[in-house]
């Protein structure tokens, strides 16, 4: 299918692009790698009147040193993230799972805060941010303001961010340690049928793809594990609490079945 119509308006600076948002509210949509609004707009589930296209803010592409975190620009792409010397010393799950996202076209187009605004539940890096317990810092007119990724997620393709705000940078604490993902799709380049991100910092943190409306935390198996039970009987509980969807690829028992057995990998592999 082809767009609706709209204007298009490329901003030099932040606080252009700012200024624009506060100018046209909801009617505008901010565009950076473009491999999540475009196909959303093809398809008229978002009609935007304005794109304003904040791909060549260049000072916020970056990965830095912060002490005990890693600070991460909006718009640094999916490849650096996976080749970034800090990431694969300090937080190598992150640089692996960003090397998983899509194929190399997105990887080398796709940025991390458009991944994350975008709020899409079948997305990989929202539940590494999650499982990281990750924090994501916007911009708006009137000042700056940070956000746990907890709460981050507000609901199907909804974020807290307000319509005249800009995710800016993403900070995660250092977690050298062990981890895991696992994903299962028909293809590499596909979005996962059911993803799981596993950390084995103490405590464990686990983090599902495309198991509800939002990306969300595997609650009651961190509780599980954090009781002292085996891989095995805290994957039991991965689902629970969650409604996955149902759709041409899985329905919400197989989807469930799928976290199980995910789950449970990834525990094993990560030594919990």
């Amino acid at each position: 299918m082809i767009p609706a119509a709209f204007d298009y308006q490329r901003a030099s600076t932040l606080d252009e692009a700012l200024s624009i948002l506060a100018d046209r509210g909801e009617d505008a949509k901010l565009l950076a790698g473009g491999h999540s609004l475009l196909p959303l707009m093809r398809l008229r589930l978002a009609t935007p009147a304005v794109l304003v296209d904040i791909g060549g803010l260049r000072d916020l592409s970056y990965v830095q040193d912060r002490g005990d975190e890693v600070a991460i620009g909006a718009l640094t792409r999916h490849r650096d993230l996976q080749i970034s010397e800090l990431l694969l010393n300090q937080v190598p799950v992150l640089a692996h799972v960003a090397g998983q996202v899509g194929d190399p076209q997105v990887r080398h187009r796709g940025t991390i805060g458009g991944s994350l605004a975008h709020g899409d539940p079948a997305s990989d890096l929202p539940a590494a941010i999650l499982a990281l317990d990750g924090t994501l810092c916007a911009r708006g007119t009137s000042g700056e303001r940070t956000i746990p990724a907890t709460e981050f997620f507000t609901g199907f393709l909804e974020t807290a961010l307000r319509p005249d705000e800009v995710l800016t940078e993403i900070r995660v604490p250092k977690s050298p340690g062990k981890f895991s993902f696992k994903k299962f799709n028909r293809r590499a380049q596909d979005w996962a049928i059911v993803g799981v991100v596993a950390l084995s910092d103490s405590p464990a943190r686990v983090a599902l793809v495309n198991m509800a409306s939002t990306p969300v935390r595997a609650s009651a198996t961190e509780a599980a594990l954090a009781a002292g039970a085996a891989a095995n009987e805290a994957a039991q509980r991965a689902s629970e609490g969650l409604e996955p969807p149902s759709d041409t690829n899985a329905t919400t028992e197989f989807r469930r079945h799928l976290a199980t057995v995910l789950v449970r990998r990834a525990l094993e592999e990560v030594g919990l």
